[in-house]
């Protein structure tokens, strides 16, 4: 029987070993007697905490995108200029998936992981739906402030959003093959710092609007 006292912090140390396994072997892949027994605990702090393993996971996945929008959101709403301000979101968005290694793969693997779920929608769901929502939004209002001041050329933000996803989320999940490529670790100080220089590059050379050539001599 267990007699540990249920506390804020094995509900952390819960999350913490849900995200490491989750996002290593995805949600059918984890157990949750695993989950207590790693994080040092029994099942029964488990379930005073988390009803099932479906309320574990999405608590641990709007932990991951919290932290994601707690760091991005100030940078959204800087008094920068647009194209610096997207500046500050890729680092932002970069740093936030390198100081949680494991986030990364999470969040791909979550990207298709729904048949594991009924296909009504679950109220756990909502909270990451909400956060995912707010994010894309601030996303559209920069690139339709950068468009407004002629600084961007008009986008789709669904596609903006996709290489995002590819560019960040899949880039940090990609394990040996990244590495592989790149020939270092993914979250080397030298690799982080590439990352952002090559994918600031990438989307200042696709987003910049045309220069106006004056017409007439």
């Amino acid at each position: 029987m267990d007699h540990e006292t249920p506390s804020a912090g094995s509900r952390e140390k819960l999350l913490d070993v849900g995200e490491a396994l989750f996002a290593r072997r995805g949600f059918a892949g984890v157990g949750l007697r695993e989950v207590a027994e790693s994080a040092g605990l029994g099942k029964s702090s488990l379930f005073h905490h988390f009803k099932g393993k479906v309320q574990l996971y999405f608590a641990v996945l709007e932990r991951v995108l919290q932290r994601m929008d707690t760091r991005l959101k100030p940078l959204f709403a800087s008094a920068l200029a647009p194209a610096a301000r997207l500046d500050g979101v890729i680092d932002g968005l970069i740093d936030t998936l390198v100081e949680h290694p494991g986030s990364a793969r999470l969040l791909l693997r979550a990207l298709f992981e729904d048949d594991d779920f009924a296909p009504e929608p679950l109220p756990e769901a909502e909270p990451t739906e909400r956060i995912i929502e707010a994010l894309i939004g601030r996303l559209d209002r920069l690139l339709g402030e950068g468009v407004a001041q002629g600084e961007f050329r008009p986008v789709s933000t669904p596609h903006m959003v996709q290489t995002l996803i590819g560019a960040t989320v899949y880039h940090f999940a990609s394990g040996d093959f990244g590495e592989a490529l790149l020939g270092s670790p993914l979250c080397s100080s030298e690799q982080v710092r590439r990352r952002k220089d090559e994918l600031k590059a990438l989307l200042h050379h696709g987003l910049t609007a045309p220069a106006v050539v004056p017409s007439g001599g």
